[in-house]
């Protein structure tokens, strides 16, 4: 199983970058997938999750009203539409699910538990 965060990069602040999430050997189109990012210095901190079978969304506080998740089951993929881009969303983004199904609280609460991470793509804002 492998998962595989990309679309980063450089932007400046109040631009976009849509991020995907592809996975090789796991349905990331059915499961509940989680964005996680960590700057430089910081801890890991959940930021937007989207449930299995419902497509609930969960989103940090942070991120709220200009970052969007989202899924293409048949792309089996997992995306983050992020807008209005600030200097403190500089991180490496990883998206992350587990193998058992799980709730997004997971990723708000317990990202030490999930257990299937992708390689993290870089997003660097610049002001």
């Amino acid at each position: 199983v492998q998962l595989q965060a990309y679309g980063g990069g450089l932007a400046q602040a109040g631009g976009t970058l849509r991020l995907s999430c592809v996975a090789t050997g796991f349905n990331v189109g059915g499961s509940t997938v989680g964005w996680v990012r960590q700057a430089p210095g910081k801890e890991r901190e959940g930021v937007a999750c989207i449930s299995g079978g419902d497509d609930a969304t969960w989103y940090a506080n942070s991120v709220t009203g200009r970052f969007t998740i989202s899924r293409d089951s048949a792309e089996d993929a997992v995306y983050l539409q992020m807008n209005n881009l600030k200097t403190e969303d500089t991180a490496t983004y990883y998206c992350a699910t587990n193998f058992a199904p799980m709730t997004c609280a997971i990723v708000e609460h317990h990202i030490g538990s999930l257990g299937v991470w992708g390689r993290g793509t870089q997003v660097t804002v610049s002001s």
